[in-house]
């Protein structure tokens, strides 16, 4: 059930007697009173016991719709209530609860059969050679459901690179076919090579798609098809399927196919490494695949509590969040040597945000009967899988959105170099700098700020529906998503001083006299480290949505996505002619531009079709 926020049962207001000063900061004015006496009131003491405990063993990693991040959960609920925060949850509770696909399994359903090859080798069923699910094959976790049918064609290493002076599908009809392609590229397994961004196993699948085949056959290359990272079916954490059949095949089997059509895989292969291109028929060879993919779900909840305002601000709201899922035992972007293996504690990403969270809530509680805004404290899950957990809140907001004035984020925070504290979004509203700048005079820390209200964490839901926002976090370190992300090695002191700046900040912006302006930033700063990428577009997607194409959750200012009118909501489903199924897609034809190009973008916006036409930018 959402609540109102204006039920008078939820909320008593009042109205506080003793008149306060305004103090101009910027354009703002704010109430002096508010900060005045708290100075100091967040201390170490209070702040590591909850990081202890989050970032405990017991909790096995927080793994959103795990019982540890259940436990974690139940755990902030009850630090809620002690601080008398009242519940906005689902059915007058703490917690809003959400569901997301968390991987894929195999159903009982896989098979595959193949006729005029295998030289009667395998077990006989209809005319065909039955392989085994697991040991001879095994579906791609990205593949089309259902039955599909045709004949087989190879076609060397499954690269169309014309740039390179490459393609192993010139003058190649795969219409209705299933593709033989073999893995990585003619360099091998390099991905700094000049193949490396060919590499991809749905990059290779959307390339036979899009050629109009049937199915594509990735062949393993390794002898032994039990210890390939082919054989395990892994999810790639995209929703939507490649638009193809798609499967791994054993090395042994994909051999004694290609010999019943006559062709031998280690001549294929060193034909296809020495040419610019390769291809060869498969005469009789025809495959039955029958692919059984079963999506998994699970639960998630975010933990919501309010603290009511006073006096005529009361009714516009102030959002302080922090993220308290994290990796588990590395299920989701470990960096780790061997992830799955290790409990991944998450200390700082993000138990020390959290932890912020629930100190900022006793703190700002504690100064009851004075005039300012309401606080909304929102403890998120499923960040690590996409900011989840904030993309539901914004979708199903317990508040009306138009009543939130700012959002306040942490992230990171418990590994302060220094004094050096970086704040993102602070173009996100003219006034933000001004009074960083105003609170910084007595907190005497070094401020880094970054002005794009855009950023990976949850802040971007926010900003994404025009709400000014402030991202705290101290920075990446050596042990990020890694084992050693432990409790031992916050500093403790550090963090105090971060949160008590984080609650001058947020006192400051409950007392303003006029909600903060919301402004859109430019100049986001490019993402670095990535192969392959000369062009931007400028969008941000929202992971959290199952559909067919690519939902806009914003578009960044000055980019070539707001230059041709692309906005958030808009639906991305074709490209120059081609289809767009899922992030993947975009992503791999965007790598193949170069500044200047033009593009016809197909979205969905409003139940109709627009095409836009985007000039890109250089990166």
């Amino acid at each position: 059930m959402t609540i109102s926020f204006n039920r008078k049962n939820w909320i008593v207001w009042a109205i506080l007697l003793v008149p306060a000063v305004l103090v101009p900061i910027g354009n703002w004015h704010f109430r002096s009173s508010l900060p005045a006496t708290a100075a100091g009131a967040i201390t170490s003491e209070r702040l590591m016991p909850h990081i202890r405990y989050l970032a405990s063993d017991e909790l096995e990693g927080r793994l959103a719709g795990s019982p540890g991040a259940e436990k974690a959960a139940r755990y902030i609920a009850e630090q809620f209530a002690r601080r008398n925060l009242l519940p906005l949850g689902d059915e007058g509770s703490y917690f809003q609860g959400f569901s997301f696909v968390s991987g894929v399994r195999l159903g009982s359903a896989n098979s595959l059969e193949v006729a005029g090859g295998m030289g009667g080798s395998s077990r006989q069923a209809g005319g065909g050679s039955v392989l085994e699910p697991g040991s001879d094959f095994t579906p791609v976790s990205f593949s089309l459901s259902g039955e599909f049918e045709g004949p087989a064609l190879f076609v060397g290493y499954g690269i169309s690179a014309p740039s390179l002076q490459y393609d192993d599908y010139r003058k190649t009809d795969v219409k209705g076919k299933f593709v033989f392609v073999l893995r990585y590229g003619p360099e091998g397994d390099d991905p700094h090579g000049q193949f490396g961004r060919y590499h991809a196993l749905r990059y290779k699948a959307q390339t036979a798609r899009d050629r109009g085949a049937k199915g594509i056959v990735f062949v393993d290359d390794s002898e032994d098809f039990s210890k390939s990272t082919l054989s395990k079916l892994r999810f790639d954490r995209s929703f939507a399927d490649s638009g193809i059949a798609a499967l791994a095949l054993s090395r042994p089997s994909a051999r004694k196919i290609l010999a019943g059509a006559g062709l031998n895989l280690d001549t294929l292969e060193e034909s296809a490494r020495s040419r610019k291109g390769s291809a060869a028929d498969m005469p009789g060879v025809h495959l039955k695949f029958r692919s059984d993919l079963v999506k998994e779900t699970r639960s998630a909840r975010n933990v919501v509590g309010l603290l009511n305002g006073n006096g005529d601000l009361a009714e516009e709201v102030l959002v302080i969040g922090a993220h308290f899922d994290h990796l588990g035992l590395g299920e989701v972007s470990s960096l780790a040597a061997k992830p799955g293996s290790e409990v991944h504690n998450g200390a700082d990403d993000n138990a020390s945000g959290t932890a912020g969270l629930l100190e900022l809530a006793g703190a700002l509680g504690s100064r009851k009967g004075q005039a300012g805004r309401s606080v909304l404290f929102l403890a998120f899950s499923a960040e690590e899988q996409g900011l989840l957990g904030s993309r539901h809140y914004v979708n199903h907001p317990a508040i009306p959105l138009e009543k939130t004035v700012a959002m306040i984020n942490m992230d990171m925070i418990g590994r302060m170099q220094g004094k050096r504290l970086i704040v993102g979004g602070t173009g996100s509203s003219p006034g933000w700098k001004d009074l960083l700048t105003q609170l910084n005079k007595d907190a005497d820390l070094e401020l880094k700020y970054r002005d794009g209200g855009f950023g990976p964490s949850d802040h971007s839901s926010f900003y994404g529906r025009d709400i000014p926002v402030l991202f705290f976090f101290t920075g990446v370190h050596g042990d990020y998503h890694k084992p050693s992300d432990d409790y031992d090695k916050i500093e403790a002191d550090s963090t105090a001083r971060v949160v008590d700046f984080i609650f001058q900040t947020a006192s400051s912006i409950r007392g303003m006299d006029q909600r903060p302006a919301f402004r859109k930033t430019a100049g986001e700063p490019r993402e670095s480290g990535r192969t392959g990428f000369r062009v931007t577009l400028g969008i941000i997607p929202d992971y959290g949505e199952e559909v067919e194409g690519v939902r806009l959750t914003g578009v960044r200012e000055g980019s070539p996505a707001a230059k041709c009118g692309l906005r958030s909501g808009d639906l991305i489903v074709g490209w120059s002619g081609k289809k767009i199924t899922n992030i993947y897609d975009l992503t791999y034809l965007l790598q193949e531009h170069r500044p200047g190009d033009e593009v016809e973008i197909t979205v969905v916006r409003d139940g109709g079709e627009l095409q836009l036409t985007a000039t890109l930018e250089g990166r």
